[in-house]
């Protein structure tokens, strides 16, 4: 039921009602600025804050037409506004709406993944606190070395995780920044202030220097804190496949009544859990090449980033966010072998 839900709140992060929705909220903000400037009356700015929508059919059928995704977005947002309707995007360029709309998704989202990972923390320090003194053997190249207990087995594992949050910490606000500087950055249509009152009403900080977007090594340190974390996750899920072999044998995944293990050979229980998070946790970082190489961009932009964007970051939060519910209750349900654990020591 945890991986469930929390899998359905992190999709909805990213569908397509989602993003067109931050895009709003990013026009109804600069509204708001202008306002506060002087530049938008308070009758035109209540009218656009209070009417302004969008419908996702509607903007598929007439980007058909434009092949540009934010204007046919602004045009279904005017198509329920009067005249008010000159001032939505006044002094922006797309990038401004597009760019700040994702760190708010990026913000939101890397809020629920940190709270994934600190529910993955309290699991772990659970069962360590359960086992501090289960003795077992340690093995370093795979051969029996020390007696170690496996409650210091999975304390490693919890002082790992806690270091991954702490990077998913620092990069939840190094995305956290927002621009609209204008078409290149020079804020030739907006002053400096516009920008500030923006990204204040939208909970962001703006960019201390931008051209026409916001750098993407803010979003490749995004992806890399993912990555880490995945890393790590998959760490555990190999020691838990290596636990389960039939000749070790000191834990395993819980088997429910009715699961299966295999259609030829009915006495299988294998690590399909693990095995299944160490392929999740293998795509996690596979993101942070692309991430990376959107960094590198033509003069003050191009868009070979944004065809990446639409693939890695959706699936990087999605994928991670599943990838922690369910080694989370791997953990949390654990079959542990203290006899089998004295027996191979």
């Amino acid at each position: 039921m945890v991986e469930r839900y929390s899998r359905e709140q992190m999709a909805q992060k990213w569908d397509m009602q989602a993003k067109y929705g931050a895009w709003l909220e990013v026009e109804k903000a600069a509204v708001k600025a202008w306002n506060k400037l002087g530049f938008i009356s308070d009758a035109d700015c209540e009218k656009i804050c209070k009417n302004a929508k969008f419908d996702v059919r509607r903007i598929d059928e007439i980007e058909k037409t434009t092949k540009h995704d934010v204007i046919a977005f602004l045009t279904s947002v005017s198509e329920n506004l009067g005249d008010e309707s000159r001032f939505v995007h006044y002094g922006m360029t797309s990038s401004d709406c597009i760019d700040t709309a994702v760190a708010l998704q990026i913000k939101s989202s890397m809020e629920l993944i940190i709270e994934d990972v600190k529910g993955l923390m309290s699991a772990i320090k659970t069962r360590a606190q359960e086992h501090k003194n289960t003795m077992m053997v340690g093995r370093s190249h795979g051969i029996h070395g020390e007696p170690i207990t496996f409650g210091l087995v999975l304390a490693v594992w919890y002082d790992e995780v806690a270091r991954a949050l702490k990077l998913l910490q620092d990069a939840k606000e190094v995305a956290a920044y927002g621009k609209l500087s204008g078409a290149m950055g020079n804020f030739a249509h907006a002053p400096l202030e516009f920008e500030e009152l923006t990204c204040e009403q939208l909970g962001l900080k703006p960019a201390p220097a931008s051209n026409q977007i916001i750098q993407r090594d803010r979003y490749a340190h995004v992806i890399s804190a993912i990555a880490v974390l995945a890393a790590t996750c998959e760490k555990i899920a190999v020691a838990v496949r290596h636990f389960q072999r039939t000749e070790v044998y000191e834990a395993e995944e819980y088997f429910s009544p009715g699961q299966k293990g295999s259609s030829a050979m009915p006495h299988k229980r294998n690590p399909v859990l693990s095995e299944n998070i160490t392929g999740l946790c293998r795509m996690l970082r596979s993101y942070v090449t692309p991430a990376l190489e959107n960094v590198a961009l033509w003069h003050e932009r191009d868009i070979s980033h944004s065809s990446v964007e639409r693939f890695i970051l959706p699936d990087a939060f999605i994928t991670a966010d599943f990838m922690l519910a369910r080694i989370t209750n791997l953990i949390a349900n654990l079959v542990v072998y203290p006899e089998n654990m004295m027996k191979n020591l």
